[in-house]
């Protein structure tokens, strides 16, 4: 990942309270995206006005935490430590996206006075390179588990026949630990991994991609993972990156965002610039991204 300097909000850490929960987005940083939706540059344009002149828009790279009760869940742990060797050396994935980081989820752990050893739950989304690589931390000259003692959840479809496992120099490396520990669980349909908390499947980023719904004292949370990469895509749930399978995405789509909506819930999502809190609202015959 190519590094940029760029100015950005000193704080990376925003916490907000749904019913007895208390959920923390910290931002890793944000990646400079090229948008690459099946309509005229024209079109995207229109909804995307913040796009600069090479038509690339900056998105957030953000983690959440949830506090509920004896469970304390990490979501989608991100990416390394910035000054990790995974962030200076390995080849990145993204070379025309350029990436800034903040002090990252490690940092932030310290600021919210988390061990890492008290984390009982890691829920990851999808295993893209910016969503779980921060399951692990180098030491030694080797990698150790983030998180020791948390059992690490991930749609079972995003495991079994994933073509990465075993590849050489490939980043899934770093799941492929965490499972032979015996910490790695996978999820077929909906399951609640602790109490209040669910993942439910929702494929097309990824063939086993899962978002995250809380539920807590009547009100309702969801962490969206990558179902969305820009806000716009809520308004136009059929505009979806090359590398998704299109057709799973916006059948995901079409179900979860009127849930959602029906259920005034909070969102936060992968990729919304920080902080990333939002909801799903209707819209004439659609819905849209409202920011709160």
């Amino acid at each position: 990942m190519a590094m940029q300097d760029r100015s950005r909000n000193a704080s990376f850490i925003d916490t907000r309270h749904v019913g007895d929960a208390t959920l923390t987005a910290v931002s890793e940083g944000e990646l400079l995206w090229s948008p690459r939706f099946p309509v005229s540059e024209s079109e995207w344009r229109q909804a995307l006005l913040e796009a600069d002149m090479d038509g690339r828009v900056w998105l957030g790279l953000n983690v959440t935490i949830i506090r509920l009760g004896e469970a304390l869940i990490v979501v989608d742990p991100g990416m390394d430590d910035p000054d990790s060797a995974w962030q200076r050396e390995r080849p990145r994935v993204w070379p025309d996206w350029p990436v800034t980081r903040t002090p990252g989820l490690a940092a932030a752990l310290v600021e919210l006075a988390i061990a890492p050893q008290d984390v009982t739950h890691v829920a990851i989304t999808h295993p893209h390179v910016d969503h779980y690589p921060g399951v692990v931390i180098e030491r030694a000259g080797g990698l150790a588990p983030r998180f020791p003692r948390a059992r690490h959840f991930l749609g079972r479809a995003d495991w079994e026949g994933n073509p990465r496992r075993g590849t050489p120099g490939s980043d899934l490396d770093r799941l492929e630990l965490i499972d032979r520990l015996g910490l790695l669980e996978l999820v077929d349909g909906e399951q609640e991994i602790a109490p209040g908390v669910t993942m439910v499947p929702a494929p097309g980023e990824s063939p086993g991609h899962c978002v995250v719904r809380l539920e807590s004292a009547g009100e309702v949370f969801y962490v969206l993972g990558d179902i969305v990469h820009h806000a716009c895509e809520v308004e136009h749930p059929d505009w979806s990156p090359p590398h998704a399978d299109a057709g799973a995405l916006v059948t995901a789509r079409d179900r979860i965002f009127p849930t959602i909506a029906s259920e005034g819930a909070l969102v936060a999502t992968a990729h919304e610039p920080f902080p990333p809190w939002g909801r799903i609202v209707a819209a004439g015959d659609g819905y849209r991204w409202q920011r709160c």
